[in-house]
């Protein structure tokens, strides 16, 4: 049995560029693209989830399968980016100015689900982001269950993700077959334990979210701010410690290669309470600094 429900759209809109964030990878077993539509496969506080989300020229339909599925379009508006508030915006270099008007149906979406954003963004620590999204796609197949709803129609392998529990159970030797290595697969395991804690951030404003993450260890604000940007659809959520985004930042704001942390945080003052969409936006539509620096070294941990 399936519940549907449509959001009319408030304007400019684009499904694809909006959700895009949630899914790690081409072929993460949660999250598929299609033509004008998204499939998300969830675990929500009911259970799983299955949405089909398509988009027409006047609203999105949403399809919902599972026990999770009154949870899900209960919550479907913010999960498209109504709570969001693009027009909040105010450019303040030409780049930005421009990238924000040629993306008007940009908006920064909120799952409401944190244990979903922060897990693959703990395994994205430190390695590439290959590494990470191959992680990911055995670790949800292997512990994770097929995702409710008909088999036809839709994307073939789309699965839930495991429940807290379920994460916390993986043997040592599995996120070694996943190329997992101890650090990472110990800060899932915590934050596993305190899930329901780390749930309620979801409701937090911004800085109560990042520091209750962040008690967990091994997750620091890079985790956290990747965590609430997704979970929250915070606009304020700049990344820092990113190996790349400091340095594509001052490169399309000044030309110059050498922005740090500190750097970019300065460049992107002028947009306190917006940093993250300014970020985005830069991403999206800012010049790409050539990458002259050797490539991060791949680590098959599991063959060692």
């Amino acid at each position: 049995m399936s519940l549907t429900r449509r959001w009319p759209l408030p304007g400019p809109y684009d499904l694809h560029r909006s959700l895009g964030v949630l899914r790690r990878g081409p072929y993460d077993p949660t999250c598929r693209a299609t033509p004008g539509a998204v499939w998300r496969a969830s675990r929500t506080p009911q259970g799983p989830v299955t949405l089909h989300l398509a988009q027409s020229r006047t609203d999105v339909t949403a399809t919902a399968w599972g026990p999770g599925a009154d949870w899900a379009l209960d919550r479907l508006p913010a999960l498209l980016g109504a709570e969001d508030r693009p027009e909040a915006f105010v450019a303040h270099h030409r780049l930005t100015r421009e990238a924000h008007r040629r993306l008007p149906g940009l908006r920064l979406v909120r799952t409401g689900l944190v244990l979903e954003s922060l897990i693959p963004a703990v395994l994205e620590q430190k390695v590439t982001s290959d590494e990470a999204y191959r992680a990911w796609r055995l670790l949800v197949r292997r512990f994770g269950e097929p995702a409710p709803g008909p088999a036809e129609g839709r994307p073939e392998g789309l699965h839930v993700m495991p429940d807290a529990r379920g994460w916390a159970l993986v043997p040592s030797w599995e996120w070694h077959r996943a190329g997992v290595d101890g650090k990472r697969s110990a800060t899932v395991v915590r934050a596993a334990r305190v899930a329901p804690r780390l749930e309620e951030a979801a409701a937090m404003a911004l800085p109560d979210a990042l520091a209750r993450l962040q008690r967990v260890p091994g997750i620091g604000p890079w985790t956290a701010a990747e965590t609430v940007q997704r979970s929250g659809g915070e606009p304020d959520a700049v990344t820092v410690g990113d190996l790349h985004l400091p340095r594509q930042v001052g490169y399309a704001l000044t030309g110059r290669r050498d922005a740090d942390d500190a750097r970019m945080l300065a460049l992107l003052e002028p947009y306190a309470g917006q940093r993250h969409r300014a970020a985005r936006l830069i991403l999206a539509a800012g010049p790409r600094m050539p990458r002259r620096a050797p490539r991060m070294y791949v680590r098959d941990i599991a063959r060692l």
